[in-house]
């Protein structure tokens, strides 16, 4: 199946395949549905790594993609919930329903240069790939020290989960390339701003004393 969203247009920003399907759903700025057909979720599929390249994809239909968006709001909701220190069962249960599938099967073949590559062993099943993701989820949340580095974006209109690995875990942004820069536009728009608006009201101050002396010396 030939997707049509390639590769390089996608972004993995987050840390792990779970937190990059929540940011199927949401833009950088503003809500965006990147799942928007079955050629779109094929080609995710094969970008985010969840099957290698090459794999058929041929089952790939819109009922797949109503079932990786309802994964996908479960996932959503139930990490809110975390982040909020609030609870949400019953994304959680669909989760843990979802995880409980067997993954697909992998084979190390010889690729065109003898070098051993990933493959499966058969077609892959919607339930067995949904199950990859509903897996990374329980991982996610069941280890300490990678829960405790689940965060929001913190930019202006950006929703994105991610997971903070740098050191001090001082990380603000899902994307400091993205998000980072146009938050750093954005703060020196903002100052330069605040200097011209100094400038323009000392300007006019002046302007005032000047025009008062004149006037007094008339």
């Amino acid at each position: 199946m030939a997707a049509g969203k390639t590769s390089y247009d996608w972004r993995f920003d987050s840390g792990r395949p779970c937190l990059d399907l929540v940011a199927t759903g949401i833009g950088t700025f503003g809500a965006c549905e990147l799942l928007d057909g079955a050629e779109r979720l094929a080609d995710w599929l094969v970008a985010t790594g969840l099957v290698p390249s090459g794999t058929h994809l041929g089952a790939v239909d819109d009922t797949w993609v109503v079932r990786f968006r309802q994964l996908r709001t479960g996932v959503d909701r139930l990490l809110t919930a975390e982040l909020g220190g609030r609870r949400a069962e019953s994304a959680l249960e669909r989760v843990n329903a979802l995880a409980a599938a067997a993954p697909p099967g992998l084979r190390a073949v010889r690729g065109t240069s003898g070098t051993l590559i990933r493959t499966l062993s058969a077609d892959p099943e919607c339930g067995a790939l949904l199950a990859v993701v509903a897996r990374d989820v329980v991982e996610l949340l069941t280890d300490p020290v990678a829960r405790a580095g689940l965060r929001r974006c913190e930019a202006g209109n950006c929703r994105r989960l991610y997971l903070d690995t740098s050191r001090g875990r001082r990380r603000r942004w899902c994307s400091s390339e993205v998000c980072g820069n146009r938050e750093r536009v954005a703060r020196h728009r903002r100052r330069a701003a605040a200097v011209a608006f100094t400038d323009e009201a000392a300007d006019a101050v002046t302007s005032a004393v000047t025009d008062a002396g004149a006037g007094a010396g008339e």
